[in-house]
């Protein structure tokens, strides 16, 4: 159970020490796997449930290092890594309940796993081979977004229309802090504040902006903006899953309830480049990157579990067996997608048929077909 506030009796003296050296990040496990209590943010979950966690962090991971393999190997044009930001993506995405709808960037691969997309409909995109390949509303985890900040428009929207059809549940907009630049977004955050939307705004705080740090880019912590909008901000330990799964659960039971949304800043660090065509080296110290290193989330929840005696050597071992099959399994299909034939890009320009649409389809049908080979 995840609670917005933390329970009473039964915690130890050292869950009772400070969470965090800044007293505005909520931490509930420290890098060292040590539980800690939170005065405003609280979880308490079964051992199978930590487990969980855990082995969706692996996989995830193991997920994005096959990304970035096939694209190294020429299988993708291009692949956006999360390495690092595992915590976050999983944390918020498994807070999410099946009527919450939530918006992407491209880089959300740990919050697509948590909403059921199939990985290889992720590596198919970057393959050029489909516009995403899995259906929204079955999913109620939008197509990826590349230009960027202007999914938060698109999900304050739909959150709206949910107010306005009384239904509830809430949306959670991912964008990273370089889109917190955007003029998208902070439109985005005028239409949410005045129309209390229910709308969680999920900023994956990586350092890192493509090659721009925090400090070109906003000159107070990112999470104190939204107080301008009119609406609550926290700062979340985002190398804690358990601490982005209570904070996120809470915002989104929050916007649920009818009192609006709030910006969620996961402070958190890209490990590895922006994206495949990046090269991080360029403008980061490798010394930032070992301290980061050191934060690593999946070591820290593995140390949590072992500390606890909530599993034991064979469990990690499954888990890591299952990490490959899984990399096997997607890489298989991915290196095997056929590829689109040309005219089928007009296929879901109109949900029926258009009859300018039918002739132009019809035209590049019959230029193509002109090109010796083309069958």
């Amino acid at each position: 159970m995840v609670t917005s506030r933390k329970g009473a009796g039964g915690k130890t003296a050292a869950k009772k020490k400070a969470a965090a050296s800044a007293p505005d990040l909520v931490q509930l496990l420290t890098p060292e796997g040590d539980l800690v209590e939170h005065p405003d943010y609280s979880i308490d979950l079964s051992p199978e449930e930590y487990r969980g966690l855990y082995r969706d962090m692996v996989l995830v991971r193991r997920i994005d290092a096959e990304g970035t393999a096939l694209q190294r190997q020429g299988e993708l044009g291009l692949w956006a890594p999360l390495l690092g930001q595992e915590a976050a993506q999983v944390g918020s995405g498994r807070a999410q309940t099946a009527e919450d709808y939530a918006f992407p960037t491209y880089r959300e691969h740990g919050v697509a796993w948590c909403r059921d997309v199939d990985p290889v409909n992720l590596l198919g995109m970057f393959r050029g081979v489909n516009n995403g390949g899995w259906d929204p509303n079955e999913k109620n985890f939008h197509l990826y977004t590349i230009v960027i900040g202007s999914q938060t428009l698109h999900a304050t929207g739909y959150a709206m229309g949910m107010q306005r059809d009384g239904r509830e549940a809430a949306v959670i907009a991912y964008f990273g802090d370089g889109a917190s630049s955007q003029g998208d977004v902070n439109e985005a955050f005028v239409f949410a504040g005045v129309n209390n939307a229910p709308v969680v705004f999920f900023c994956q705080n990586n350092q890192w902006a493509i090659s721009e740090p925090n400090e070109r880019q906003f000159r107070v912590p990112l999470y104190q903006r939204a107080a301008g909008f009119g609406f609550p901000g926290v700062r979340v330990d985002g190398n804690d899953v358990l601490a982005c799964l209570a904070v996120t659960k809470a915002a989104l039971e929050r916007a649920r309830s009818g009192n609006g949304p709030m910006l969620v800043e996961a402070f958190t660090y890209r490990m590895g480049a922006h994206t495949t065509s990046d090269d991080p080296t360029r403008y980061r110290s490798s010394d930032e990157l070992e301290e980061w290193r050191a934060k690593d989330p999946i070591q820290r929840m593995r140390a949590f579990l072992e500390k606890n005696g909530h599993a034991d050597e064979a469990f990690f071992t499954g888990v890591d067996d299952e990490a490959d099959v899984v990399a096997a399994d997607i890489r298989s299909r991915c290196v095997n997608m056929p590829d689109p034939k040309p005219v089928s890009i007009f296929d879901h320009v109109y949900a029926e048929a258009h009859p300018l649409m039918d002739e132009e389809r019809a035209e590049y049908g019959a230029y193509w077909e002109s090109f010796e080979g083309a069958h």
